[in-house]
């Protein structure tokens, strides 16, 4: 039985297989979104960077949740173009536990910083006279801090525990490697294997509670006052909308591979999967562009500057 364990040092990503038809077509649409995505992202993380006056929690807040969809879609998208490329869609044991630590890790930094956004326009709208002494710089960093190391902890315990696994399988019905599917393949049942998934679906759960409530006081506080419903559509109505697009695009996959049918198609099972690696990071960043009016005239300033200048200097 040794041999059999020791001789299993590759999986194979079925999911890519379905795509034999159309993988040129694929190819071009996925290296098109990938590029779209690292644009506007990159444009807010910039723009930020170098705006003094952007240099505000929320703004620094957006920044890392740009940082962050393009930390999680390199751990998609760099792989799944080579594989369009091959003909052996193989991933080493070692790279697939390391994409499964990325994206979960992305996924669950998404939902950290999104949580202490909600606390940001929290003290913003329901407590204004105590915001600059609460949301401090030295109280900012802290909280990016852990909004970064929380997931990379916990998801690192929960990678150590899943390469521990004995494996009897190497056959993972996607088009990219995820714990859940690693450890399906393990030779036995692991109590740490259902403990560390339960203590972290728990733990983002309570930031969803935590989220929930935060809104309950704004809408709340908003209600008696003109000039907090103003401040709410502006800052807090695109930050529900990027909660909304990143819950439910996990949420859709999460359901997905806890109950969905093996009988769908398998283009449509490979949607399902890639949703939350492509809605929200194109998504999250244009809806903050739009509405938040600092960094869309920001980029106005630098686009039209730039494209004068030109103009004059021809």
């Amino acid at each position: 039985m040794t041999d059999n364990y020791s001789a299993i040092t590759m999986f194979t990503l079925s999911g890519v297989s379905g795509t034999r038809n159309y993988r040129v077509t694929l190819f071009v649409v996925t290296l098109l979104c990938y590029c779209v995505i690292w644009l506007v992202n990159m444009t807010i993380i910039v723009t930020t960077i170098v705006d003094k006056n952007l240099h505000q929690p929320m703004y620094i807040f957006l920044c890392n949740l740009c940082i962050n969809a393009l930390y999680g879609t390199t751990g998609f998208y760099p792989k799944f173009l080579k594989d369009l490329l091959s003909t052996t869609n193989m991933i080493s044991y070692a790279g697939c536990l390391l994409q499964g630590f990325v994206l979960h890790s992305s996924a669950c930094a998404d939902f950290s910083l999104l949580a202490v956004m909600a606390f940001d326009r929290y003290v913003a709208i329901c407590r204004p006279l105590v915001y600059h002494s609460v949301m401090t710089k030295q109280r900012t960093g802290v909280f990016v801090f852990i909004a970064w190391c929380l997931p990379l902890f916990l998801l690192f315990i929960s990678t150590i525990t899943t390469s521990t696994l004995r494996m009897c399988g190497s056959h993972i019905p996607r088009i990219y490697c995820i714990n859940y599917f690693v450890g399906k393949l393990a030779c036995s049942a692991s109590i740490a294997m259902v403990v560390s998934p339960a203590f972290n679906y728990t733990f983002y759960f309570c930031h969803a509670v935590f989220v929930f409530w935060s809104y309950v006081k704004l809408i709340k506080t908003c209600l008696i006052s003109q000039e907090n419903r103003s401040k709410f559509m502006q800052t807090c109505l695109p930050h529900l909308l990027c909660l909304f697009t990143v819950l439910a695009s996990l949420l859709f996959d999460l359901l997905y591979i806890r109950f969905g049918s093996k009988k769908f198609n398998q283009s449509l099972r490979n949607f399902v999967s890639i949703e939350f690696l492509v809605i929200p990071p194109i998504i999250n960043p244009l809806i903050y562009g739009l509405n938040l009016t600092q960094i869309r005239n920001r980029v106005k300033n630098v686009l039209f500057g730039r494209c004068l200048s030109a103009s004059a200097h021809h």
